[in-house]
């Protein structure tokens, strides 16, 4: 009997692939138990049996001429492809063969029925052959109509030869009928010309509004017409078989059209499947909203309005970062999130042991040793995939040059998909319903859920909501109880972000890996540029310039290649512009800040952002100034930053409440420079200490503005008188050195005639 389906046949000319190379068998010396394998290019080699077997990647490759001639290639056939009538029909065929073959029904003396072996099928007394005869005429004398309802037509001796070699599932396949499971064939009304006008009717209605069946199948009868002239209308197939071949060939088509274009496209794009997340940091889902409270800009300030930006694991379902800016936040805050997720988190002052690094895989002392400081429980780990959505500062050319630095894998989620990245989303809602609702200044879901006056409750300034999240999420959200995000390998068990991240560490380890200072630089945003000898280098319209600039090495191109060839690399914080960074050739670990030419030699300026510096440039470009040097710029950019306005916006020129909303808006975009600054300087790697994340107060902004101006003023009247003026003397003192009632000598007088004259 032939052997079983699924053995390995080892026989000379059987092809099989060994760790994804393909090999054929030449020969097999069974009397030694080897056997020759070749590759086809030339390699020969000896193996054994033994070997051969236990290969943990083998496989068995199909031969070439059992693939079918015509059509796709087809899967196995298996008993589920037969109906419950089809297989007993098979069974009993089946039985008949086994008879044969043995003599008994079921294949086995053990499981003989009452009545066998019959005398004509006794192996005892008969031979194979001459069972084979007498089943062929068994069969024979069976009346054709039911010989076919029991599957036994065309059971003849040379079919029983066949057949009898065979045994198990592979016997009951050769016994069903083939035409039971045969090839499905193509519509024969569904043309080459009919496909064609399928395929353009869904391209043309992929972009429409939804349309129904019979629409559509006007929609091809058109494209037939137009197209295909000579086409005969009779062979168009009706409404009923373009519903049926529609369903077929693209789905039931339930989603609406809006999302199933967004769909389309993230598949054309490549981004459609799912993902499974089975470790912390593997997918980090980014996400920002307006923070539902209101804030102070100091103490006694303005209320004003912020951003909530988080970044969630969607392992443990932690918030491993967080950022809080006014107003709305910017692809540079969102990268040095990403910085925040790779670095630990300081303990704060206040914070107890219980909120100290709790992981027993690494102890804290390790870990404060290597950060100089102690740490909170608050996990830190490299992101590998980031989904974020299209959002302005998520599809920033800037932030996606800065992943790539990361070495993350970019997953942004489809338009108008909220459940690509429901989980950040869901957490934005717990978040407001654990914390926000119990702070004042809290203004509710929408305009009508909003309290009478928020603006009058707001009491915490940005550096007090900053340290009241943090203590939260570390205290509150990474010890709290899962529910239904539970992890699949164990459902009844109660875990926590905390002890999820622990689970992990056990299973996996513990990557003991902080990224280097000079991590900062390399976020921010690229600038290929020129040196010029005596100028610096211009950065979107403003020069920069440092005595390291004036070096030799510097006057030369730079030896770059390739598209940027002879240009040198600056990078820009978009948050502060009055100066720029430039990394040292020689020294890649050595940052030199390059400042703007318009800054005063001694004391600073107030901070200013891009949105400032482009409100310059236009400035004088309206007026059709041209500047010879960045230092021309500053009386403009002082004017700016005051917030001098023409005389028809002055307060007392406008209605009243119009006047204090334009204070109030200039007010808040001031802070929002200042605050934006100290972000910058929080984040730039220095070793002296940083200062504290709060904005400076309206009241010292105006005075900065004020003392400012006045030193550029002082400064300018100085470069424009080169000698020291003198003072004119004292009339007293011309009184003393001639008196008034002395007359003059004779010579004096004619002198003085002379003079006159």
């Amino acid at each position: 009997m032939a052997p079983r389906p699924g053995l390995l046949q080892v026989s000379a000319g059987r092809r099989i692939s060994l760790n994804g190379v393909e090999w054929t068998i030449d020969s097999v010396e069974a009397h030694v138990g080897r056997l020759v394998l070749s590759n086809g290019a030339g390699r020969t080699e000896t193996r054994t049996f033994r070997w051969l077997v236990n290969h943990p990647d083998l496989r068995l490759l199909g031969q070439k001429d059992a693939e079918p001639a015509s059509g796709a290639p087809l899967q196995p056939r298996s008993l589920a492809d037969l109906t419950p009538n089809q297989l007993d029909r098979a069974r009993i065929r089946a039985e008949h063969v086994l008879e044969t073959a043995t003599g008994f029904r079921d294949g086995h003396p053990s499981r003989a029925r009452p009545g066998e072996p019959r005398p004509a099928y006794d192996p005892a007394r008969t031979t194979l052959t001459g069972r084979r005869y007498a089943k062929a005429a068994e069969v024979k004398a069976i009346p054709s109509r039911e010989a076919a309802l029991l599957g036994l037509k065309g059971l003849g001796f040379r079919t029983l030869e066949t057949l009898t070699r065979l045994s198990g599932e592979s016997l009951l396949l050769a016994c069903a009928d083939g035409r039971w499971t045969r090839r499905r064939g193509g519509r024969r009304s569904i043309t080459e010309e009919i496909r064609e006008a399928i395929f353009a009717v869904r391209e043309e209605c992929r972009d429409r509004a939804r349309i129904t069946t019979a629409a559509k199948h006007r929609l091809m009868h058109q494209y037939v017409r137009e197209r295909f002239p000579d086409f005969p209308v009779k062979k168009i197939p009706s409404r009923y078989t373009l519903a049926a071949v529609w369903e077929e060939w693209f789905g039931p088509g339930g989603a609406r059209p809006r999302y199933q274009r967004t769909a389309d496209d993230a598949a054309e794009a490549g981004v459609s499947g799912r993902v499974v997340v089975h470790r912390p940091g593997q997918v980090l889902a980014l996400d920002s909203t307006p923070m539902p409270v209101m804030l102070r800009e100091t103490v006694f300030g303005e209320a004003i309005k912020a951003t909530l930006t988080l970044a969630l694991d969607l392992y443990t379902h932690g918030l491993p970062a967080f950022r809080l800016t006014l107003k709305s936040d910017t692809s540079v805050d969102v990268a040095m999130l990403l910085r925040d997720v790779m670095l630990p988190l300081p303990m704060r002052e206040g914070w107890g042991e219980e909120m100290e690094w709790p992981y027993a895989g690494v102890p804290a002392d390790v870990i404060a040793e290597f950060t100089g400081h102690r740490v909170a429980a608050l996990p830190f780990f490299a992101p590998e995939t980031i989904t974020t959505d299209h959002g302005g500062p998520y599809k920033n050319h800037d932030l996606v040059e800065a992943e790539r630095e990361l070495g993350c894998n970019i997953l942004p989620a489809r338009v108008l998909r909220q459940t690509d990245k429901f989980a950040v989303e869901r957490q934005f809602s717990t978040i407001k319903t654990m914390l926000f609702e119990h702070l004042l200044g809290f203004t509710g879901t929408d305009v009508a859920d909003r309290g009478a006056d928020p603006e009058r409750d707001a009491s915490l300034t940005l550096t007090q909501a900053e340290r009241v999240i943090a203590t939260w999420i570390v205290s509150v959200w990474q010890n709290r109880r899962l529910g239904e995000y539970a992890p699949s390998w164990a459902p009844g068990e109660d875990h926590s972000p905390n002890t999820l991240f622990a689970a992990a560490m056990q299973q996996g380890g513990f990557d003991l890996d902080f990224p280097e200072p000079s991590l900062y630089y390399r976020l921010l945003r690229k600038h290929h540029v020129k040196i010029h000898p005596r100028r610096g280098v211009k950065i979107l319209g403003l020069w920069y310039h440092a005595d390291v600039l004036d070096e030799p090495r510097f006057l030369q191109p730079s030896h770059r290649g390739g598209k940027h060839a002879g240009k040198w690399v600056v990078r820009s914080d978009r948050r502060d512009r009055r100066q720029v960074f430039f990394q040292d050739p020689a020294d890649h670990e050595t940052w030199h800040p390059l400042r703007w030419r318009g800054l005063p030699p001694e004391g600073e300026i107030p901070a200013f952002s891009d949105k400032t510096a482009n409100v310059l440039l236009e400035h004088l470009r309206a007026n059709k100034i041209v500047a010879r040097s960045d230092e021309d710029l500053l009386p403009a950019l002082l004017d700016i930053l005051g917030s001098v306005t023409p005389v028809d916006q002055w307060p007392t020129q406008v209605a009243k409440e119009a006047g204090k909303k334009a204070g109030k808006k200039r007010r808040a975009a001031r802070v929002r420079e200042e605050t934006h600054a100290e972000a910058a300087a929080a984040d730039r790697p220095e070793p002296s200490a940083r200062p504290a994340l709060r904005p400076a107060p309206w009241a010292d902004q105006a005075r900065a503005i004020e003392a400012a101006s006045d030193l550029d003023r002082r400064r300018r009247r100085e470069e424009a008188v080169k000698d020291e003026p003198v003072a004119p003397p004292l009339l007293d003192d011309a009184l003393r050195r001639q008196p008034l009632f002395l007359l003059p000598l004779d010579d004096d007088t004619d002198g003085l005639l002379e003079e006159n004259a």
